[in-house]
């Protein structure tokens, strides 16, 4: 670990970023050009202290998951997270056409979605990051680990985390989950995650085992979808998505028609969030 340019590169990239770039309002009376620390150790998800101390080259070793988050934080690029890695005594991470990595361009679009439910998944359906109304409406899959961080696996294997279909929509969204699982076993080929996923579902479901027999393959994210919240119920949106080059990646972001229940649904979530509402 070469804590001093470590330290030097953390401070640099801060200094670069402006409260915009990552979503968050400057105020009037803003001092630094760039981020302040803590700003940066709230987006990261660690403590102001913990990450003064990095940018003062005499913190402790960070674990390769705290720097994942802060490669994200910081809006690093897949060259910059690299670097990052090496600087602090790992080895950068494989690239692969499934890296989980959040493309900066897909976070810079998220970070000025505020009023409509937004997420970035990779092609195995894992939510690498999400806004707070995506949150409110899908759930917080950060605390899944393994497979079950996959949506395609969670929903072969967990009934639970298909309640927010209507039941009447679940042998569609079935069928869209296994051909977007296709296309990506379709880019990784043999060896693959995609690949390992599909031999692990089809041992775990035969539910999945038997859509998949179907060769359907298509990446479905433009739909119309009706999603269920437990506190105000149907919720009927238009899903559109912006891809990555090499489409391992997708914003997919969830919009209501104007003026409609819908959309004052979404309005009152935006206002609630994960508060119950009172009788």
């Amino acid at each position: 670990m070469d804590r001093q340019q470590l330290a030097d590169f953390l401070r640099h990239r801060r200094e670069k970023l402006r409260p915009d770039d990552v979503g968050l309002h400057a105020g009037p009376r803003r001092r630094v050009a760039g981020l302040r620390r803590n700003e940066v150790a709230d987006l990261v998800g660690m403590s102001a202290d913990y990450y003064t101390r990095l940018e003062q080259a005499r913190g402790p070793q960070p674990s390769e998951q705290m720097l994942s988050a802060m490669a994200r934080a910081l809006r690093l690029t897949i060259d910059e997270r690299d670097h990052l890695y090496r600087l602090a005594g790992h080895y950068a991470p494989d690239r692969t056409p499934l890296d989980t990595h959040v493309a900066p361009a897909l976070q810079r679009v998220l970070d000025r979605l505020d009023d409509t439910p937004a997420l970035v998944i990779s092609s195995l359906a894992e939510t690498l990051v999400q806004n707070r109304l995506a949150t409110a409406i899908f759930g917080d899959p950060s605390g899944s680990t393994g497979w079950a961080r996959s949506g395609i696996y969670r929903w072969f294997t967990d009934p639970q985390s298909r309640g927010v279909y209507p039941t009447a929509d679940h042998p569609r969204q079935g069928r869209a989950h296994v051909a977007s699982l296709r296309v990506a076993y379709g880019q990784g080929g043999a060896g693959s995650r995609a690949d390992r996923l599909v031999r692990v579902l089809l041992k775990e479901s035969a539910e999945f085992a038997e859509v998949w027999e179907q060769h359907e393959a298509a990446a479905r994210f433009e739909d119309h979808k009706t999603l269920m919240h437990p506190e105000v119920g149907a919720i009927e949106v238009d899903c559109q998505a912006l891809l990555t080059e090499d489409q391992s990646q997708a914003l997919l972001v969830l919009t209501a028609a104007p003026r409609t229940e819908a959309a004052e649904k979404l309005a009152l979530l935006s206002v609630l969030g994960h508060e119950q509402f009172t009788s």
